[in-house]
């Protein structure tokens, strides 16, 4: 089967903390009477646009590819990785993931899997923030009674961010999204959501959205607090800058920045994901070429092997995948000089 970088195209999802335009990013959608709040990018539904599998929908597709697309280490029923672009211009609802052990138990129905994620920084504006995670004595006991009394953000690490900055955020973590954000956001291939909080929002027809306090209190993680701001590892050779922002057993994530072609080769263990932030250009590789641009996501099948990206403009991407194991991520990290003490900060267990 032909082996080639494959495009997704995006689904777009209404949500009441939405913008009404998501320009410059996707500016087709401006002027909206309807806030949109997500742009999903290797969801379930969402379309190959090139490539063998063109016109059909990623979750159909990942049932029939074989390993050479999908690597040894990511095989299963279900795509591992979903990625969305969040346009926040109101607060999200305080709200918590499962973890896997709990959503194998109790929502089968969804999926049964949990959520970790993360989140990069591609805009923000100035003074914006996100909560995430408790502060410092919130109990179990202390955090209902704020839902109850209104006041659960006073439960909540504030934490400013500017464009560039990432968050770590893992299954049981409280958490909200302030405004004036524009968010990339990778994570488990799942949409389990318990909601604690909602500003008691109602739409056009007076109806709010469903809270799950109950399953919410089972699943935060009271105590230590594992998710917050990202210190990421930053390495400059050449003309290409790497960030490594967060390794965890779903997913590694770090970004490319690049005014000259660059030459990447792709493990035949595992898929990749490019995601283009910024910047044009195109993707060669033994066998053709297509042409990238920003908010876009490519799939770089496992057997593809070596591959150039040649940017006509500065080039931004974040480049995510299943890792094999954290050893193998952290031996691959020693290669480029970056010390143990370094990048152990970087990977979640």
């Amino acid at each position: 089967m032909k082996l080639c970088p494959a495009r997704l195209e995006p689904v777009f999802s209404p949500r009441p903390w939405g913008a009404q335009s998501l320009a410059p990013f996707f500016p087709e959608k401006s002027d909206l009477t309807e806030p949109l709040g997500e742009a999903w990018l290797t969801g379930n539904d969402c379309i190959f646009a090139n490539g063998p599998y063109a016109g059909k929908k990623l979750a159909d597709a990942w049932r029939e590819m074989p390993v050479e697309w999908t690597g040894s280490s990511a095989r299963g029923s279900a795509f591992p990785l979903l990625v969305k672009f969040l346009f926040v211009e109101d607060k999200l609802s305080v709200q918590v993931h499962p973890d896997d052990d709990y959503a194998a138990r109790h929502e089968q129905a969804a999926g049964g899997r949990g959520k970790t994620e993360m989140w990069y920084v591609v805009r923000a504006r100035e003074g914006s923030e996100v909560m995430v995670g408790l502060k410092p004595g919130v109990d179990r006991e202390k955090f209902a009674r704020a839902i109850q009394d209104g006041t659960v953000e006073e439960c909540l690490r504030h934490v400013e961010l500017l464009a560039g900055d990432a968050i770590f955020v893992p299954a049981g973590t409280a958490h909200t999204i302030g405004p004036g954000f524009v968010l990339c956001e990778i994570q488990e291939h799942s949409d389990l959501t318990y909601r604690v909080y909602d500003y008691d929002r109602r739409d056009a027809k007076g109806q709010v959205r469903p809270l799950h306090i109950e399953k919410a209190l089972e699943t935060i993680q009271f105590g230590e607090q594992k998710g917050g701001k990202i210190e990421p590892v930053r390495i400059e050779r050449n003309s290409l800058a790497t960030t490594y922002f967060a390794a965890c057993r779903y997913f590694v994530t770090e970004k490319w920045e690049f005014d000259r072609s660059l030459s990447r080769r792709v493990r035949p263990e595992l898929f990749e994901l490019l995601i283009f932030l910024g910047g044009s250009g195109e993707i060669h590789w033994d066998g053709g070429t297509v042409k990238y641009g920003p908010a876009q996501v490519w799939l770089l099948p496992a057997g593809l092997g070596t591959y150039d990206l040649r940017p006509g403009l500065d080039s931004q991407v974040l480049r995510a995948y299943v890792p094999v194991d954290m050893d193998a991520w952290g031996r691959e990290l020693e290669n480029q000089g970056v010390g143990k003490k370094d990048w152990s900060r970087l990977v979640h267990l």
